[in-house]
């Protein structure tokens, strides 16, 4: 029983309990209203793996949701709910794209210059709500709702701008072709580059009739940065400290009020490169007008919370979160299940991986529970 204990206690172990239950779950419920369980979910996952094209658009897809997870598992790691992440998305969305619009050098600079810009916009509105909690004790979360919607309309303000609106469109134009991070991206563009590709069929599924970019490579080196920052540096210690007990932190010496502000700096502009990497690897390449939120930060709270605000759990919280969006696709296609069904397993996988946080203590109890009856 202390075996089963000590396994149940392991964040890996409640996370694909979670999982499997999501899936159990929704499989009762596509059964429910007429959809054959099983026939569902297997075409769920052919969606998914049946292709080098379909997997390559599932890790373009996670890119984005891994790093606002790992830009909101940053915040939580310190003590801070960054709900802004939303807003931080946008507005690196909004600041890649004028730079990127505005400027038009030589990639070697245009690139870092559209990703610096996005990274800035993010860490500027992070760093608003952890000021206004380090100065005035304002709860970050009250404080990240406002500057997501205040985010969501400056974001149509800047699309509506004459030197940025593309006429007959809602959006802006793209940015200029030098700011492009997809792989092989100009060489594909040539005739001869197409020619070269149509001959391979990994190659032509994967690069040429997909924007498989940079992005996931830099969210899996930035994971393990950002691990590396939180657990191996006296500047993470700090950190985390202030997250675990502010008082017992202060008493130590530790600027609480500073790393409160230096967090939610650092989330903010993780989460504003994840909206630049997004502007600079995916068609259109450029932003829209948004009637709605496009819950790409939303979600990156939701892939923070499957994976234990683990940095490195992010990658894969990600794109178990990029195939089911990617897949549902496919089955509303295939089967006519409604796409609203996959926001269902979602929602029912948060639920669950937030209830095992009582699985272990319930199970310790009763295996106490046995010993004294034995």
């Amino acid at each position: 029983m202390n075996k089963t204990v000590h396994i149940l206690k392991k964040p890996l172990t409640m996370t694909l309990i979670a999982i499997f239950f999501g899936f159990l779950v929704a499989g009762i419920i596509l059964a429910a209203v007429g959809y054959p369980p099983v026939q569902s979910l297997g075409v769920l996952l052919n969606g998914v793996f049946s292709s080098p094209k379909h997997m390559s658009n599932v890790i373009i897809k996670s890119t984005p949701l891994i790093l606002t997870g790992i830009g909101v598992a940053f915040a939580f790691k310190t003590g801070l709910f960054n709900i802004g992440a939303e807003g931080q998305f946008i507005m690196g969305c909004v600041a890649a794209t004028v730079v990127g619009i505005v400027c038009d050098f030589p990639p070697v600079i245009q690139i870092p210059l559209v990703l610096g810009a996005g990274v800035a916009a993010g860490a500027v509105y992070g760093g608003i709500a952890g000021f206004l909690k380090a100065k005035f004790g304002i709860h970050e979360v009250l404080t990240s709702i406002m500057l997501n919607w205040i985010a969501l309309y400056f974001s149509n303000y800047v699309c509506g701008l004459e030197r940025f609106h593309k006429p007959d469109t809602i959006g802006t134009y793209a940015i200029n072709r030098s700011g492009y991070t997809m792989i092989l991206g100009n060489y594909k563009a040539t005739e001869g580059g197409k020619a070269a590709l149509m001959q391979n069929e990994f190659l032509k599924n994967t690069l040429l009739k997909t924007d498989v970019n940079a992005g996931f490579l830099i969210a899996i080196i930035l994971a393990v940065l950002v691990s590396f920052l939180l657990y191996k540096t006296a500047k993470g210690f700090e950190l985390r400290a202030v997250g675990a007990n502010r008082f017992a932190a202060e008493f130590t010496g530790i600027n609480v009020n500073r790393n409160i502000l230096h967090s939610m700096l650092i989330s903010g502009a993780i989460c504003g490169l994840a909206a630049a990497l997004y502007i600079t690897g995916n068609s259109p390449h450029g932003i829209a007008t948004l009637a709605a939120f496009e819950n790409t930060g939303f979600n990156g709270l939701a892939v923070c919370l499957i994976a234990a605000s683990s940095p490195v759990g992010c990658i894969f919280a990600g794109l178990l979160f990029g195939g089911l969006i990617y897949g549902g696709q496919t089955l509303q296609y295939e089967v006519g299940a409604p796409s609203e069904i996959i926001n269902i397993v979602i929602g029912i996988i948060v639920f669950f991986v937030a209830l095992t946080h009582i699985i272990p203590p319930l199970v310790e109890r009763l295996s106490k529970g046995g010993k004294k009856h034995d």
